[in-house]
């Protein structure tokens, strides 16, 4: 009798906290459907723990626009791309203690029209849970939590010292051109190393530009090129540049660039001496400046030449 009652006890208490192999491979499969594609669904939130929910949404949302390598943070997931969706088998969930569990499953991709392609491989994943107030979310999906965690902090030391050479491009080389209404630079990074915690060296095809506003278009009233090698330092927790070695104008210029550029010339004159690449990089940086200060902007213009939307 003693020996049913412990295990009539032990059915009750497990059912009780849901943590049943069945009910935690249940939860594990509705989880499946908040694996981040190429957005988060509205209602992720309740699905994921908060510090995972807002690492994603850091990632998805409030990363500049344009990133190389085509958003190469979504690999880090399984995505449904190309007219393919994510098709997930949750195989196995293993408790590691009481508020932690993983659970293994398999994913292929499908067309579709619900049909496989018989020489799509089947992979195997981790999809981790926590159990936050009586409740399994995910809290990570094979351990690329922290990759997202460097991406970020990644990206954001690069934005600093993108934003500190943009301020000192518009401070003090934009006073030297004829004025307009805003002055947005094109920054083209050829090459950064860091010489310390504190001291970055960057070589780069600098450009200023002055722009009036139009309508829903930024007409071009000037610009330049400074190339050079820009040293930034972060002191008290901001970056600055501190100094500029400039290439020279005129007959001195070929001789300067491949001076300061030294083994990274042929890089900088690649992108330099290509207008298509120049002028990519001038529109994405361009769609950026005015999605962050939400300007009602569409186009540029160059005088003489086709407005160009962004």
């Amino acid at each position: 009798m003693k020996k049913a009652l412990v295990i009539i006890s032990a059915a009750l208490m497990l059912a009780a906290c849901g943590d049943s192999q069945k009910q935690l491979i249940r939860r594990a499969e509705k989880l499946c459907a908040y694996i981040p594609d190429h957005a988060l669904l509205e209602k992720s939130e309740g699905y994921l723990t908060a510090d995972f929910y807002a690492l994603l949404d850091t990632m998805f949302y409030r990363l500049p626009a344009h990133e190389a390598m085509d958003h190469e943070w979504l690999y880090y997931f399984v995505t449904g791309n190309g007219g393919t969706i994510a098709d997930y088998t949750v195989v196995d969930v293993n408790k590691t203690d009481d508020t932690h569990a993983v659970a293994t499953i398999n994913v292929r991709q499908m067309w579709e029209d619900g049909s496989f392609d018989p020489e799509t491989d089947i992979e195997e994943h981790r999809l981790y849970m926590e159990k936050v107030n009586g409740k399994w979310l995910m809290s990570d999906f094979d351990e690329h939590k922290q990759d997202c965690i460097q991406y970020i902090a990644n990206n954001r030391k690069e934005q600093a010292l993108r934003d500190a050479i943009s301020e000192y491009l518009v401070t003090e080389i934009g006073p030297q051109y004829r004025h307009g209404q805003l002055c947005i630079p094109t920054i083209m990074i050829v090459h950064e190393e860091e010489m310390s915690e504190v001291r970055t060296l960057v070589w780069g095809d600098f450009w200023i530009f002055w722009y009036d506003v139009a309508g829903d278009t930024l007409k071009t009233v000037s610009g330049g090129n400074h190339s050079g090698c820009m040293t930034l330092r972060k002191q008290n927790g901001t970056v600055r540049v501190t100094g500029f070695v400039q290439a020279s104008d005129g007959a001195g210029y070929d001789a300067s660039v491949k001076r300061i550029f030294g083994d990274f010339y042929d890089i900088y004159q690649n992108m330099h001496s290509n207008q298509d690449v120049r002028e990519a990089v001038r529109q994405e940086q361009l769609t950026e400046y005015v999605y962050r200060y939400n300007l009602d902007i569409h186009y540029y213009y160059d005088y003489g030449w086709d407005a160009v939307g962004l």
